[in-house]
């Protein structure tokens, strides 16, 4: 491969006409130290057939998996196979502004302390967020931050919890150290996990609000769907106990109960994220059903989560008392992530 500055990680299930205008917004970058690694996870070499009929034979390069191995491991793919300093990784169904990569990388080249950037992720063809940096809540449930609000609601570069894996850029020191992506995440809630870490291990975050992306929500798994609920409560329950000190893991279960108190009371107004599932043609059994398969997956998965908890323990550089001052300060309530 070239030498690069960056190297954009793009992972692709449908590989489809999404793909060909994401892969397309690089090619209009202000700069052009980078090179674009597609890693395709439908099994069925799409994404190679997509881009050479947009004609980007040259510009990206696929590497195709016989099957999808999720979104994590295909990041960690792509870091494997690269050695640029810098790992940016890009939804394929996101379009990026021309500043989007020169407005991270000046943001990071300006803070060695900082392993991470988020831009302002806009929904597409919107004058509305989908996500400035990420929040987390008591039970560990994690959500965009300024989803739904104006962009000029969020025009400051600041310091920010973690961003959303969706379009971000992140120092390859920082991921070698923490051995990157979780891969037992498979799908949702891998960056609130990487970025939970990544604060454990003393490294920062910074948002650039200039770096603009445009995501077209939910393309792949759906806005609603049973997939998607099955793998975000069971990733919420990893993340707890991954990343929880002591007394915030014992409180995430109480927490918990009143989130599902939440979304019961917008289910029956009519709105919210359960509102949304039912709306789609998914029973309430079917809900109940994933949230149950997830407290299950916990179980079969506790020793692995402990030990991987013990380890981010032993290498931490700051204090349980920091990582809670930390959350609270970048924190979501429950009500309002049943309501989004």
């Amino acid at each position: 491969m070239p030498e690069s500055l960056v190297t954009v990680v793009i992972p692709t299930l449908s590989a489809d006409a999404r793909l060909a205008e994401c892969v397309a917004s690089l090619k209009r970058q202000i700069r052009q130290d980078f090179e674009v690694l597609v890693i395709d996870n439908s099994g069925a070499g799409r994404a190679a057939r997509t881009l050479h009929a947009a004609g980007f034979d040259g510009f990206a390069k696929v590497l195709l998996n016989p099957r999808n191995v999720g979104f994590g491991a295909a990041i960690n793919q792509g870091m494997a196979v690269s050695v640029s300093p810098y790992l940016a990784t890009l939804n394929d169904d996101a379009a990026a502004h021309p500043e989007w990569l020169d407005e991270m990388l000046r943001a990071l080249e300006r803070r060695p302390d900082a392993g991470m950037c988020a831009p302002q992720i806009r929904l597409f063809g919107e004058d509305r967020i989908d996500s400035a940096g990420m929040l987390v809540a008591r039970d560990g449930s994690s959500k965009q931050r300024g989803q739904g609000r104006p962009p000029d609601a969020f025009p400051v570069a600041e310091e920010i919890l973690f961003p959303s894996g969706c379009a971000a850029l992140y120092r390859r020191t920082m991921l070698r150290q923490l051995g990157g992506f979780d891969e037992a995440f498979f799908l949702y809630c891998e960056d609130t996990d990487l970025g939970l870490r990544a604060r454990w291990a003393g490294w920062k975050c910074l948002y650039a609000p200039r770096a603009v992306v445009e995501h077209h929500y939910s393309h792949s798994a759906g806005a609603a769907s049973a997939l998607k609920a099955y793998y975000v409560e069971r990733n919420r329950l990893f993340v707890a106990m991954k990343n929880f000190p002591g007394w915030m893991l014992a409180a995430a279960l109480p927490a918990a109960v009143a989130r599902y108190f939440w979304h019961i009371w917008f289910l029956l107004g009519g709105c919210g994220s359960a509102a949304r599932f039912r709306a789609g043609g998914q029973a309430g059994p079917k809900l109940l059903w994933c949230v149950l398969r997830a407290h299950l997956a916990l179980l079969g998965n506790g020793g692995r989560l402990w030990r991987q908890r013990r380890e981010i323990r032993a290498r931490a550089r700051i204090t349980p008392a920091v990582f809670r001052r930390l959350l609270r300060a970048h924190s979501i309530g429950l009500r309002r992530i049943a309501a989004l």
